[in-house]
């Protein structure tokens, strides 16, 4: 398991990594691309996502051509976390690409109404990332909180870019590991290894 300094050395390593990626505008075509392929695959209700801060990847378009294909079958909605408190699950407030926004905790926008969705799929946005779905992120414990608190507990995405890849992270035991990880150029399911 990494001490606490190792992980604080290692997320601000990874994000001066994220800072200076070359080619960023043809990486995120490519991570859209497949982020929308695997909403469609994925089909969900409702997608929780996440405002883009310090270089991570902007979910915003792709989640809105998503919406825009919503049909009286397939009722489709978004949602973006809001922190209520610290050290405490995140809710998920609904989002359309005309909601008004106002600023959260921490300088991040979110939904100025407060109508609460429960997600079934979320997209977690990864400082670093192993292939076998677990995440390193900013340290704040948000959604290892709230992965334990939703029952039946949603899908989950993780969004990074393929230089974000670490080839070990030690589990601790509130981590639970993501569904797959989204990169540019890959899907990694965990357990079943890449979809390229």
């Amino acid at each position: 398991m990494e001490s606490t300094t190792g992980k604080t050395r290692l997320r601000k390593a990874l994000l001066d990594v994220r800072a200076t990626l070359a080619a960023r505008e043809a990486r995120d075509a490519a991570l859209a691309a497949r982020l929308r392929n695997e909403l469609t695959r994925r089909a969900p209700r409702c997608v929780g996502f996440y405002w883009p801060i310090q270089g991570e990847f902007d979910a915003r378009e792709v989640v809105s051509a998503w919406l825009a294909q919503a049909s009286p079958e397939t009722l489709r909605l978004a949602a973006l976390p809001v922190v209520t408190a610290p050290a405490t699950p995140l809710v998920f407030h609904h989002w359309t690409p005309t909601t008004p926004m106002k600023d959260g905790r921490y300088g991040i926008p979110v939904p100025a109404d407060a109508e609460v969705l429960v997600p079934d799929l979320l997209l977690v946005p990864c400082v670093g990332f192993t292939r076998d779905g677990l995440r390193l992120g900013y340290g704040g414990g948000f959604y290892d909180r709230t992965l334990h608190s939703m029952t039946p507990a949603p899908q989950t995405l993780g969004i990074a870019y393929d230089a974000l890849e670490i080839e070990h992270l030690g589990a601790e035991a509130h981590d639970l590991a993501l569904d797959a990880i989204v990169t540019e150029s890959a899907t990694f399911a965990r357990l079943l290894g890449p979809h390229c």
